[in-house]
């Protein structure tokens, strides 16, 4: 039953702008399907789903792979917002954040899905990007920069 259920929850923030938990309830006992608010919240949550801002301007449902390049909103804000500096070595880019900011902003960096990165660590106010040895690390530092811009 659950995979039922959130397959069809996938099928409904596809092609709706699904807004609130309850919205998503509804829409699901449209199809068939009975559900409480808590048991959508626990798929929200096993499905990875965030919150996005739609074409429409209103705030939707969307998986964190297809968020608009795989990034809401309010990472978005998050990142611009906190980033102090940007500096390399070699295949290494290493961010440096307000305190407290890293982790949050490094979870930005990691629903890019950018390949060019192979991954980033953070502690409390600096985010270790590992970035591909084939690719120019001065292009994704650019990258970077234009973000919330």
């Amino acid at each position: 039953m659950k995979n039922i259920r959130h397959s069809k929850i996938l099928e409904i923030i596809e092609n709706m702008d699904i807004e609130t938990q309850e919205e998503l309830a509804e829409e699901l006992r449209k199809r068939g399907i009975v559900v409480t608010q808590a048991t959508v919240s626990r798929d929200i949550k096993e499905l990875r789903l965030v919150k996005v801002m739609a074409s429409s301007g209103v705030s939707k449902y969307a998986l964190i792979d297809n968020a608009e390049t795989g990034i809401s909103q309010k990472l978005i804000r998050v990142f611009a917002e906190s980033v102090i500096s940007i500096d390399s070595s070699n295949n290494l880019i290493v961010i440096k954040t307000i305190a407290g900011s890293a982790q949050a902003a490094a979870s930005a960096i990691d629903s890019l899905g950018w390949q060019e990165i192979v991954g980033c660590i953070a502690g409390d106010d600096t985010i270790l990007v590992v970035v591909r040895e084939s690719q120019p690390v001065n292009d994704i530092i650019n990258r970077f920069q234009q973000i919330g811009r």
